[in-house]
């Protein structure tokens, strides 16, 4: 965790540092804690893409440019003109053709534009304008690397149109900070919340083990009220058998009024006051409980990352963390409830397997996810808790507060900290994260930006995989897994975070495949 400015570069390689021996000032006064010399040599864990090309030597003489520049503009005023003249062509026609065309609704009187039939969002009072649009609407998924193409309809309607059944894998979910549950329904192509009628712990339960958690850590079910212009879906019976989504059915009315709200796991609980110190400060025990250590044991060197709680058996971590030893999880080491850096041979848990999202790329960071299941499961306290998952339907605006936390360098050639540190810091918008100043154009939807464009406060080598938080509705939500960025607090480099709402089905996947 870093809380000074550097000067500005865009020099990086991976970091393999020897803590013991910086030479660069700490902003926190000393900490007998935090003396170096009281642990092993470890070594910080960084990622960032490979520097901008430079441009290569020309062989352009100054009479040639001159001619060529000539040559040059002409080309591309003409082709400008061209693309001007039928770009005005296609919009005249669509003007005349669509301005004006509408389709009414029903007997209500109501009419929308045509243009707004079938796009996926009910303009209609009653929905009329989705209703009869939902068999072309052509594919909504493809199975696999088969490529095979499963209608809106054919999704979740209880019969496997994928070879792997991926098409019914994924048919609750939940949705908003209430946890709302939501069911496909297949006879409606959309989301639909799930009536409270007949509801019972055992249902909840089963959604939950459907979603990918375990039974075990099911918190309970209760009503929220909501109301929904496409109506239902419904329990058949008050027994469930099989997956709940079988046991479903749609409907246009609700008798209780209420939706299921659906708690999986006791997620996102912190003894943390809720104030903000935007230099950073040494966390106390409590504040940040899905804080794990996570140790690398490659021959003799030891290499650090973070990484958050999420169930007694899971963590989230960052794939450039264990990338190139997903069949080796007997090296790694997981550490949680303390805020003290641990010895590597001291007691920790064991990893019996390492996952890394299939989309994962090293050279750009996409994708820039990891689970690891323990071998052993959490015995939750109040120092050891989960972080919650961010639930569909939860946008991170612009300037939302969240924290860092982790063990990272104090500085881009500094030495790690052995008491656990955190800081606040503002998402920034991908908008502004993109423009040239920033990381001009390299930030995907897979990520998220966090910090402050003045510098100052970041996280750095050795805080990889460590959570990214925010707080609410009075829980904390796991917003990204700490991924790269450009040195360490510098103007204009933020830190840059896996964007967890966006890997939410693949870590539900694998927690279905794998259990726990």
């Amino acid at each position: 965790m870093y809380f000074c400015c550097s000067r500005f570069c865009l020099l990086y390689e991976e970091f393999k540092m020897d803590c013991k021996k910086s030479t660069e000032p700490n902003v926190y006064e000393t900490d007998p804690k935090s003396d170096p010399d009281n642990i092993q040599q470890v070594y910080a864990i960084g990622y960032m893409p490979p520097d901008p090309i430079k441009p290569s030597e020309t062989w352009f003489t100054p009479r040639r440019k001159k001619i060529l520049c000539i040559v040059s503009s002409v080309c591309v005023l003409l082709a400008a003109a061209i693309i001007i003249a039928v770009l005005c062509s296609v919009y005249a026609q669509n003007r005349t053709i669509g301005s004006n065309c509408k389709k009414p609704c029903g007997a209500n009187g109501t009419s929308v534009l045509c243009s707004q039939w079938c796009d996926g969002k009910s303009d209609c009072p009653n929905g009329e304008d989705e209703e009869s649009c939902v068999e072309t609407k052509a594919c909504q998924m493809t199975c696999g690397t088969t490529g095979i193409c499963v209608l809106y309809t054919q999704w979740c309607d209880g019969i496997s149109q994928c070879p792997s059944g991926e098409d019914e894998q994924t048919c609750v979910r939940l949705y908003g900070p209430s946890f709302q549950l939501q069911a496909y329904s297949p006879a409606k192509a959309t989301w639909l919340p799930v009536c409270y009628d007949s509801w019972s712990d055992n249902s909840g339960k089963t959604a939950c083990q459907d979603i990918g958690y375990s039974m075990s850590t099911y918190l309970g079910s209760s009503q929220i009220l909501a109301s929904s212009s496409n109506g239902y879906v419904k329990l058949k019976s008050s027994t469930v058998t099989g997956k709940l989504y079988k046991n479903l059915q749609y409907s246009a009315t609700c008798t209780t009024g209420t939706m299921v709200s659906l708690r999986c796991i006791n997620c996102g609980l912190s003894t943390k006051v809720d104030n903000r110190i935007v230099g950073g400060t040494f966390a106390l025990a409590g504040d940040w409980p899905w804080q794990i250590s996570l140790m690398k044991l490659v021959g003799t060197s030891l290499y650090l990352c973070g990484g958050s709680i999420i169930t007694p058996y899971w963590i989230v971590t960052a794939a450039h963390c264990v990338y190139g030893y997903t069949s080796s999880p007997s090296i790694f080491k997981v550490f949680a409830g303390s805020l003290t850096l641990s010895n590597y041979y001291s007691a920790g848990y064991l990893v019996d397997r390492v996952l890394i999202h299939p989309s994962y790329s090293p050279n750009t960071q996409n994708y820039d996810i990891a689970l690891l299941k323990l071998k052993t499961a959490l015995v939750f306290s109040t120092n050891l808790r989960p972080v919650c998952l961010p639930n569909v339907g939860m946008p991170w605006a612009d300037g939302q507060p969240c924290w860092i936390s982790g063990w990272g360098t104090t500085s881009e050639a500094g030495s790690i900290s052995t008491s656990l540190k955190a800081a606040s810091v503002p998402i920034i918008s991908s908008a502004t994260c993109n423009l040239a100043p920033v990381y001009g154009g390299v930030i995907s939807p897979t990520m998220i930006c966090a910090g402050y464009l003045g510098g100052g406060t970041d996280t750095c080598q050795g805080d990889s995989g460590g959570p990214l938080v925010t707080k609410t509705n009075s829980l904390w939500w796991l917003v990204g897994d700490t991924s790269w960025g450009y040195g360490c607090a510098r103007a204009y480099k933020p830190g840059v975070y896996g964007n967890i709402t966006v890997f939410l089905e693949w870590i539900y996947s694998q927690m279905q495949t794998y259990g726990g």
